[in-house]
């Protein structure tokens, strides 16, 4: 695995934030911005508010997004590390399309938990024209979603999960086929491990204690049981009962040290092949594990019958 430093090449905000072209299409965001040390624009990473805004004017000026917010409390994630994910997701379908991206809305992604931001489906489809499966635990979050896709006029399926121990089943319909699947699963293990995780994150910002994060986050979209590594763990052995059906299953893997014991897991599962893709998120190296029951020679033509 190559350490990465920066972010996708193809990733629009690899240069940082354009303030002056975000300010003149969502005025909004000014009262929001503020002067480093440097004197570079920037805004308070600490406000909730601010970061809401943030995310509202980067959807608009780079992915046509005009109508974009969600409810108090759940989870507001930074745009340019999802955005390396999907880019980093393009390249790996490439890899089974004669290094050729696949683009349009015949290429078929399932997003496990897509929240209530639907950020990867808005990205993805803007970036790829790829059409979009997102599907969802919390209520709130589907609903928040479903407005997204009315206020915007945007064809993304949305399907409600059921059942809290579930990731595939009942999400997959039989007459399915997706390219690939996505997840940035929840990863404490408990509420008072996400409540640590709140603690050690605002002392970095530099604001005390407090138990509101600035990228907010409901009790789903944070912790399981388990932690991260049981939810993808069990996530695994549910991919093997559509392994026809998907070309890539992928997650996202926050910590490097679960590396190993997902590897066990991937080996169990007797997985044709699988990898460990780098990213860099902002100032720290993310990661996605992905598999497939595909063996090479065979996924040249699963693309070609999925596209049908």
């Amino acid at each position: 695995m190559d350490k990465k430093s920066k972010l996708h090449p193809r990733n629009q905000h690899a240069d940082g934030y354009d303030f002056v072209r975000l300010v003149a299409q969502t005025p909004e965001l000014e009262s929001f911005t503020t002067r480093n040390p440097s004197g570079q624009t920037t805004i308070d990473f600490r406000n909730v508010d601010a970061v809401r805004m943030l995310n509202r004017a980067l959807l608009k000026a780079h992915y046509g997004i005009e109508h974009w917010d969600i409810p108090a409390g759940y989870l507001c994630p930074p745009i340019p590390g999802r955005v390396d994910y999907i880019h980093y997701l393009a390249d790996l379908l490439a890899g089974s399309n004669s290094l050729d991206i696949p683009r349009g809305d015949s290429i078929k992604v399932l997003d496990i938990g897509t929240g209530a931001s639907l950020v990867y489906p808005l990205v993805g489809q803007s970036e790829y024209g790829w059409h979009f499966t997102g599907s969802d635990i919390d209520a709130g979050a589907m609903k928040s979603a479903g407005q997204i896709c009315e206020a915007n006029d945007l064809a993304v399926t949305l399907r409600p999960q059921g059942r809290r121990e579930d990731t595939f089943r009942g999400v997959i319909q039989p007459n399915d086929l997706f390219h690939t699947t996505m997840c940035n699963p929840p990863f404490h293990r408990s509420g008072e491990d996400a409540n640590k995780g709140t603690q050690r994150k605002w002392a970095n910002l530099g604001k005390g204690r407090s138990t509101k994060l600035n990228f907010g986050g409901q009790n789903a979209e944070l912790w399981c049981p388990g932690g991260e590594v049981k939810f993808i763990a069990g996530m695994v052995e549910q991919s093997k009962e559509f392994a026809e059906q998907c070309l890539w299953f992928t997650s996202l893997v926050s910590k490097k040290d679960n590396l190993q014991p997902l590897s066990r897991v991937l080996g169990k599962a007797k997985v044709a092949d699988y990898k460990v893709v780098e990213m860099a998120q902002g100032q720290k190296v993310s990661r996605f594990i992905a598999w497939t029951y595909q063996k090479k020679k065979q996924r040249s033509s699963f693309a070609t019958k999925a596209l049908g």
